[in-house]
């Protein structure tokens, strides 16, 4: 019996047939997909956290106008010019308004003797600050 099981030939058996291998490719684009997603994720984690620091440098300087001292207006004058443009530069209706503030400061500074700040500048620059920061 044994010997017949030899003899046998099994006619239903094909040869082996070559399959094409793709997981090396897949495993190549999908660390490229990674990697590109990742670089994009850390672009927009950066320009996220830059928009926010600009947002906080704002309130720095508006911080800044809040700590104002009219006892000294030339060095009041001073500060405001400074931070006002600072404020101003990105919003049409602050840099109108700086613009009109500025002119009524020029006479605190450039002199070695200035007077005590008058009514109208002290509400000008109120009126800016209060737009300054419903604006921040």
């Amino acid at each position: 019996m044994n010997s017949n099981i030899k003899n046998i030939q099994i006619k239903d058996i094909k040869p082996p047939v070559e399959i094409s291998d793709w997981s090396e490719y897949l495993l190549w684009g999908l660390a490229a997909l990674l990697i590109v997603a990742l670089i994009v994720g850390i672009w927009f984690l950066i320009k996220y956290i830059k928009a926010n620091k600009k947002i906080d440098q704002k309130r720095l300087w508006l911080e800044e106008l809040y700590k104002v001292d009219w006892s000294n207006p030339k060095d009041t004058a001073y500060r405001i010019t400074k931070y006002g443009r600072l404020l101003s530069e990105d919003d049409e209706r602050r840099k109108r308004m700086y613009e009109h503030l500025l002119p009524l400061l020029e006479r605190y500074k450039y002199r070695k003797q200035v007077d005590s700040a008058d009514y109208e500048v002290k509400r000008e620059f109120e009126m800016f600050r209060k737009v300054c920061d419903e604006s921040i």
